[in-house]
Order: structure tokens, then sequence, then C-alpha cells
């Protein structure tokens, strides 16, 4: 499969920042589910979920054969004001990841996964899932978030040569699809990369297909989540902010949604893709046990014959 290899995130165990999980979990254990499970690496999960001590992480994940993919990492990019500790925020990351790959064979290749932060009670968290042309930005604060998301980039290359890629995310200003183009036509193709996220685009308004076949260039990570219709119309109906729709069901196990995988799969690989897919499984904590729930995602992406 050209080098592509499957990973999970500690968002599938329920750490995910803001909802109710799995608080019980130690990150050990969800490092032993997902050896057990036959993933090949991780993600760092919410800061603070791992230690902040590069030299146990990196003896821990070799000790299960797993390897660190990179790290979600939310910062207010829309706010100039926010820019230097947006800035400070992203380099503490960037600095535990090389750490973490120094001497491994992922030396300089986890990724800084950038998102947009877009502040405590924010109208696009209300509103995810269905936004309008009122829940966008300003011209002003576009320009100061591709400013931001450049700003954060070139910090990152230039001090650690770690390379970013930005998630668009439901949830925050970066969420629809003709917003993710906006953002990728605005930035250098060289600096920043794309970490699509299935699930995520499909809960946008998006179809996966369109992005890897007009971008195929800037997809440089990719996370496979599923995004359920039922509960999709359900929220969109009784007006869900994003939250409620995670802790609802808004997500699901792989091949349970409207997430045509296999097709997309098919055109990432045609397309020469070489890099990571990372499961992202944020199913409602206690509906199925998350070792079971990645067993069960890894289950089908071996029928898809990776």
């Amino acid at each position: 499969m050209g080098g592509i290899r499957i990973g999970n995130a500690p968002c599938s165990w329920g750490v995910v920042k803001g909802v109710d999980g799995q608080e019980s979990l130690s990150w050990l254990q969800v490092l032993d589910d997902m050896q057990a499970a036959g993933y090949a690496g991780t993600e760092l999960g919410d800061w603070g979920f791992m230690p902040n001590d590069p030299a146990l992480i990196k003896r821990e994940l070799a000790s299960r054969g797993l390897a660190m993919a990179g790290a979600f990492t939310p910062v207010r990019l829309w706010d100039a004001d926010c820019h230097a500790s947006a800035e400070a925020t992203v380099l503490r990351t960037a600095r535990l990841l090389v750490e973490v790959a120094r001497g491994t064979p992922e030396e300089g290749q986890p990724f800084v996964i950038l998102a947009d932060d877009p502040g405590p009670g924010s109208h696009r968290v209300r509103n995810a899932g269905r936004i309008t042309d009122e829940d966008g930005l300003s011209d002003a604060q576009w320009e100061a978030l591709v400013e931001g998301t450049e700003r954060m980039a070139r910090a990152v290359r230039d001090e650690t040569g770690l390379r970013t890629v930005f998630h668009h995310h439901c949830g925050t200003f970066v969420e629809t699809p003709e917003e993710t183009v906006r953002l990728l036509d605005s930035t250098p193709a060289d600096l920043l990369g794309l970490c699509f996220d299935t699930g995520h685009y499909v809960y946008g308004g998006g179809d996966p297909l369109e992005i890897v076949r007009l971008y195929r260039d800037r997809v440089w990570h990719v996370h496979f989540k599923d995004c359920d219709a039922t509960t999709t119309t359900q929220a969109t109906a009784e007006a869900w902010d994003y939250i409620t729709a995670i802790r609802n069901g808004i997500f699901c196990g792989l091949g349970e949604g409207a997430v045509d995988h296999e097709a997309f799969f098919a055109e990432l690989v045609s397309s020469g893709y070489a890099g990571w897919i990372v499961v992202e499984n944020e199913a409602p904590p206690g509906r199925v046990p998350p070792l079971l729930m990645a067993q069960s995602d890894r289950a089908y992406l071996a029928g898809l014959g990776v």
C-alpha cells in the first residue's frame, strides 16, 4: 500500500477536551490497547494526557512497537492578539514531538496538526454541522487566520524541522468545504499540508472524494472517522451543538456511517498517498468498550487491504 501505516488516537478512548470520557484510563492502558488491536502508531492526544517527558513516551512506544504520528494542536488563529501565545503553545508541542521521535525511524516525521480554536462559547461550536455564510469570519479575521497559520508553520519548521498540517474541524472557523479550500488556496503549498478528516468533512457538508482529487498534493496526513447519518439528521433538526452531537453518537465505527471509506481509500491509494491513516472514533464512552471498537475499526481497514 505504498507505505501507508495505520494508527489510532487517544480520542478513540474518550480523551476529548470538553467531553466526558474514559478519564480513568491511563495513557499506558491506551497504548496497550492500541498494540493489542494491531495499530502501528498513535497521536499525542490532548496536551497533558501523556506525560511531558519525551524519553518516557519514547520508551513506552518502543516497547509496544508503536510510533508517534503527530499531535493535534488547537490554538486561536483568527485573533491576531493571540498569535504570540499560540506560537508558544505550538512550539511546546513541536519540541516534545521532536524529542520523542529522535533516534527512531520516524525522526523528523511527526506532524504538528494545527487547528483553529474558536474560543469558549463560540457560535461555531453551537452551529457545527449547519454552518451558513453568516457564521463565518470577516475578511480581516480571515487575514489574521491565514497569517497566524503561516506563522505557526514557519516557526515549527524553522526551530524543529517538523512539518505542519492543518485540520479542518467541526466547531471551528475552518469547518466547511468552502472554508477548507479557502485556507488551502491562501497558504503556501510547500509550507502547510492538510490533515484530512473524513468524518469532519462529511459532517461539515463535504464530499471526501473531491478534496483528494483536487488537492491530493496537500493531503499529508489522514484521519478516518465515520459519521452517523441518522444522528446527523437529528442533530440538525434539534440544533445540537458540537459537544452534544458527540455525546449522542454523531461519530461511529468505520463502515457504520455515511462516509464511503472504501471509495475514499481507493482514491487515496491511486493518488500515491504514503502517509498515516489515523483512526479517530469518538463514539460516546460507555456504548462500546474502546478496545473492541479499535479492533473492529482495524478489521474494517484490513478488509480494505491495509
